[in-house]
């Protein structure tokens, strides 16, 4: 076959397999992402080794799947800062900012002295600890949403948490990047930070006052889906100029013009056309791209050690850091852990960053495929979790008698 088709084949195979994973995965009341990684984890080295077979020979169908994934991590930023309700953080403020910050800045150094314990560079533990920062709320809010508990002070609490969490993990990451590749000494760090304080500043203006303009103009065009693809130029301008202009990472860029479309009168129709191109194609390769990328054959027996503690320290570096935060804001000792539990999952945010861990050299092969079995875990645990600790407790039968009583 040609590379065309057999990337043609190759696509099929993992949309096919990607959709039915996650249709599995809902079935048994997990999130979809969780099929999905599963499903990349079987058809990569781990097991069946799908792009060995023989009828992949070319190299070119894995560097594309790459570069798609790589598209779907841009869709999935953008999405995540149109999704994004600042206005949250007001009605929620002093828990959002005390739950986000410990449930950042626990993990993040915890994460930096298991790195170091285990013999890895600065570097690399602080890149192991900002993955370990992260959290991925959907999860925990579709728990949430079943318990009939979302619009909760628990519920509540815990979306301000979240937002609070990826703005302040984007920004720690895009700090780590720009200084970690920099060189030169005072003067080269001063003009990094420089350059980051102006891309954030031309970028907010631009989404201000430009943004709104071009929306509206292009909006009133006879064109198909205008908007669209406006939104498509905008995320990968941003990105684009984050990496070139900005010495941050691409993710950041799309990030950022995600949360300046969420102002717009446009932003449902564009919701939904970013999300279905994301989660129809590039979204599920992103997701099987990461167990292509995984081989656990490779893990010796202190790996598995490692990735044991970073699995405990993920849970407990967010579950006592959040819930700290949360009962430092006035929340009960169950409001608290209900919180702190509910940030336990790092799902597609976790990924993420070890995607971009790997791609600039400051995660190895191994120690990948641990922050992905630590997303696995925390992802399959936190509901669970979550709806042991919403239980509510059973009054004896006298109890319930005399309560009914006294309410007549």
């Amino acid at each position: 076959m040609t590379p065309f088709l057999e990337l043609l084949l190759a696509l099929t195979i993992i949309l096919v397999a990607a959709k039915a994973a996650g249709y599995l995965s809902v079935l048994a009341r997990q999130p979809s992402v969780l099929g999905e990684l599963l499903v990349g984890l079987l058809l990569g080295p781990s097991l069946i080794n799908m792009l060995h077979w023989p009828f992949f020979e070319s190299a070119v169908v894995y560097e594309t799947i790459s570069l798609l994934s790589e598209i779907g991590v841009l869709l999935l930023m953008f999405v995540a800062g149109l999704e994004l309700h600042l206005s949250e953080l007001a009605h929620s403020s002093k828990v959002s900012g005390l739950a986000g910050m410990l449930g950042v800045l626990l993990p993040v150094s915890a994460g930096l002295g298991v790195g170091l314990l285990f013999g890895y560079g600065w570097n690399e533990s602080i890149f192991l600890g900002l993955t370990l920062g992260a959290t991925s709320v959907s999860i925990s809010a579709q728990t949430l949403m079943e318990l009939k508990v979302l619009r909760s002070r628990v519920g509540l609490g815990l979306l301000g948490a979240a937002v609070f969490d990826d703005i302040l993990v984007i920004l720690l990451l895009s700090i780590f990047l720009a200084f970690a590749t920099g060189s030169g000494g005072f003067i080269q760090v001063l003009l990094i930070f420089l350059k980051m304080v102006l891309f954030f500043a031309a970028s907010v203006a631009a989404g201000l006052w430009v943004l709104p303009w071009l929306v509206r103009r292009v909006s009133r065009l006879p064109i198909s889906q205008g908007v669209l693809t406006l939104g498509l130029v905008i995320m990968f301008a941003y990105g684009l100029a984050a990496e070139l202009l900005g010495s941050v990472a691409a993710i950041t860029g799309a990030f950022l013009a995600g949360l300046m479309f969420a102002r717009s009168p446009e932003k449902e129709r564009l919701e939904r056309g970013m999300s279905a191109l994301a989660y129809g194609l590039f979204v599920p390769i992103f997701f099987v791209h990461i167990g292509l990328s995984v081989n656990v054959r490779t893990l010796d027996m202190q790996a598995i050690w490692l990735l044991l503690i970073i699995v405990v320290v993920a849970v407990l570096g967010k579950f006592l850091g959040s819930g700290w935060g949360a009962r430092l804001a006035g929340f009960t000792w169950l409001e608290a852990a209900q919180l702190g539990a509910g940030m336990v999952s790092r799902g597609e945010v976790g990924l993420i960053l070890a995607t971009v861990g790997i791609n600039s050299g400051f995660m190895n092969q191994n120690m990948f495929s641990q922050i992905v079995g630590m997303v696995l875990v925390t992802t399959l645990i936190t509901p669970p979790i979550l709806r042991l600790l919403h239980v509510k407790p059973k009054l004896p039968v006298d109890m319930a008698a005399q309560s009914s009583q006294e309410a007549g």
